[in-house]
């Protein structure tokens, strides 16, 4: 097997671990350290926003992490330099993760104990930064999880919502090089699907993968049925994305439960394809699917292994007879795990203020490894299903 399409192996295994860096996430620092860390311990998934900029921070990191294959592997990694396919994510309608919180910091009294800048999990919310002589909301860290609305106690703080512009999209596919392509929807935009489907579906070819994340409710698998039978035929591989409790892995280990139950719906559809949680996945995931029996077990043999000519024909969609989740996407609990190692980095090389760059996790190789190693607390655990 190529290492091209080791992602896609993943998925047929059930070890397949995604990274999502978040649809509005635009901290270009973050996103390429994040990328980064999660590549050396073997991520096969890198989840951006549809952002140039952004698609080139997490690009550069997938370079750079190849050139500390030999390095990742002496500190026992078993990262071999393959790339993890290169995802972005569109939306058809108005979605949670694509939006921004956003407020008028002169509006806020003095004596405001400020709950909205200790609630927020990106650190997005700041008063009086010295730094950048800046009170607000950093838009380009806010990923829109709307923990700060109910929560400020004079109601001034509100979001604004982007929708993907078809006529855009299939210029960012041909002219960046991504490998794969997510659409977010809900039930009952079958007419904005079909819109947005038809500006991607030209070029629908040239990519590996295809995911469809939508939240559960009423009709979910008929609408999920009426999506595929716009998209097939299918030359990429194809995961529905159960988005259970969106945006909320970092609270509690509890979050992942909505996560799993709306995977043994869509499971239950028999849609071809493979089925991935996210919505609220953490440490407790694999835990509860293993528990469960809901993680397909290590086969003795499979395409590509054991001398077989692989054929990524092999991993396209076909129906899931078996009840097993093909793998995990971790958001907002991936993003925090690493943030004590990302806080160190920025306090540590960021001595300029008047200097706005990229801050490069490979600068420093104490905080580096140190990253790579709770990357890999969470990689591991689905991937260690296999390698037992």
């Amino acid at each position: 097997m190529t290492d091209l399409f080791a992602p896609l192996q993943s998925l047929k295994q059930g070890d397949w671990f995604k990274l999502i860096c978040g649809a509005s996430f635009q901290d270009l620092s973050a996103v390429r350290n994040l990328t980064l860390a999660y590549t050396l311990a073997g991520a096969d998934c890198i989840d951006v926003a549809a952002d140039p900029a952004v698609i080139a921070a997490a690009q550069a990191a997938l370079q750079v992490a190849r050139t500390l294959a030999r390095d990742a592997q002496k500190r026992g990694f078993n990262y071999k330099g393959n790339s993890p396919f290169l995802m972005v994510s569109l939306n058809d309608g108005e979605d949670p993760h694509f939006r921004k919180a956003e407020f008028n910091p002169t509006e806020c009294p003095t004596d405001c104990p400020r709950p909205c800048e200790r609630i927020c999990p990106a650190q997005a919310i700041i008063f009086n930064s010295k730094k950048e002589d800046f009170s607000g909301v950093a838009s380009e860290k806010c990923y829109g999880c709307g923990r700060c609305i109910p929560i400020c106690p004079y109601g001034i703080i509100y979001t604004y919502s982007y929708v993907t512009t078809p006529g855009a999209i299939a210029p960012l596919i041909m002219s960046t090089g991504v490998d794969a392509v997510e659409i977010h929807t809900q039930v009952g935009r079958l007419a904005e699907f079909q819109r947005l489907w038809q500006a991607i579906s030209p070029w629908a070819d040239q990519l590996k993968l295809l995911a469809i994340s939508c939240p559960d409710g009423d009709g979910m698998t008929d609408y999920l049925k009426a999506i595929y039978d716009l998209i097939a035929p299918l030359k990429s591989a194809l995961i529905w994305q159960t988005d259970g409790r969106p945006m909320s892995g970092d609270i509690g280990d509890g979050t992942t439960i909505a996560a799993v139950k709306l995977g043994q719906k869509v499971l239950a559809a028999k849609l071809p394809g493979y089925v991935q949680l996210a919505g609220g996945t953490n440490s407790y995931t694999v835990t509860k699917l293993k528990a469960m029996g809901l993680l397909r077990e290590a086969e003795a043999s499979f395409a590509g292994g054991r001398g077989e000519e692989f054929s990524p024909l092999a991993l396209v969609p076909a129906p899931c007879s078996l009840a097993s989740i093909a793998g995990v996407a971790y958001g907002s609990y991936a993003r925090v795990l690493l943030s004590p190692i990302l806080d160190q980095l920025e306090n540590k090389e960021v001595s300029n203020i008047n200097i706005k760059a990229i801050i490069r996790l490979e600068e420093d190789d104490r905080l580096l490894w140190q990253a790579v190693e709770l990357a890999h607390s969470l990689v591991s655990q689905i991937k260690l299903q296999q390698e037992r």
